[in-house]
């Protein structure tokens, strides 16, 4: 199982570069950044250029407020190795399914990149397997995680293709003041209709699907559950304090062994 690193998109270039530098020479397999909102994730993802060989991904970009040809003109703006972007894309309801088909479409016609679908729900994931090279799952634990694997299968074997690399997202957080932003980060997740949607779906809690650690082995621990579920596990930094010394502890404790 490959290992990824992520970090929130509007941290400072500092923490990005730092943890990306680290995150290679520790043999990870790839560093994400998210694209909220407020911050353009492909100008932060660009920050982590100066690594060598770690695969580079954005997890996600929305479609409903960022299209195709705007998306190909950030990549291009900020001169992302096509050779490494793991290029992520999404879309709330409605129209989900009709979004995100005609982006990738878009979006492969222009861009010799490899394209990842975020899939929460069935339908999703059944398209996913359809079109993307990768999937990005989010807020699952690993028991869910097979299930979607499975959906994204179906979609694939259907189109008659290979199914794509399955990622997920895993929030960790090492030591009580970063399960404390552990439990705010779940308590606003749980807020986002669709997600509130698919924990019910899951009767779970958002932070079941975390890994809340006191120490590196327990960490570790965490992780393991998830072998043989998908193909990489990236770890969302949930830290204590947004420094980079916090940023490379959680690295660290993390690292494939």
């Amino acid at each position: 199982m490959g290992l990824g690193f992520a970090v929130f998109a509007g941290t400072t270039p500092e923490i990005i570069r730092a943890s990306a530098r680290e995150a290679e020479r520790l043999g990870y397999s790839s560093f994400w950044v998210n694209h909220p909102g407020s911050t353009d994730g492909l100008a932060a993802l660009a920050q982590a250029r100066e690594t060598q060989r770690i695969e580079l991904g954005i997890g996600v970009i929305p479609l409903h407020t960022r299209g195709p040809e705007n998306i190909v003109q950030g990549v291009r703006a900020n001169a992302l190795p096509l050779d490494r972007l793991l290029l992520g894309v999404g879309s709330p309801n409605p129209e989900a399914l009709k979004r995100v088909r005609a982006g990738i479409a878009e979006l492969r016609r222009q861009l010799s990149t490899r394209l990842v679908v975020a899939a929460l729900g069935p339908q999703m994931c059944r398209l996913a397997g359809e079109v993307a090279d990768g999937v990005l799952f989010n807020w699952l634990t690993p028991e869910y995680a097979r299930l979607s694997a499975e959906r994204v299968r179906e979609g694939a074997a259907a189109a008659g293709r290979q199914p794509p690399k399955l990622f997920a997202y895993v929030r960790v957080a090492l030591g009580p003041a970063a399960g404390d932003r552990l439990q705010e980060e779940a308590n606003r997740y749980a807020a986002i209709p669709a997600y509130g949607a698919n924990f019910t779906r899951m009767g779970l809690k958002p932070v079941e699907t975390t890994i809340a650690a006191e120490n590196r082995d327990a960490v570790r621990r965490g992780l393991a559950k998830w072998q043989g579920a998908v193909d990489e596990v990236v770890i969302r930094a949930i830290t204590a304090k947004d420094t980079v010394e916090d940023h490379l502890a959680l690295v660290r404790a993390a690292a494939p062994a």
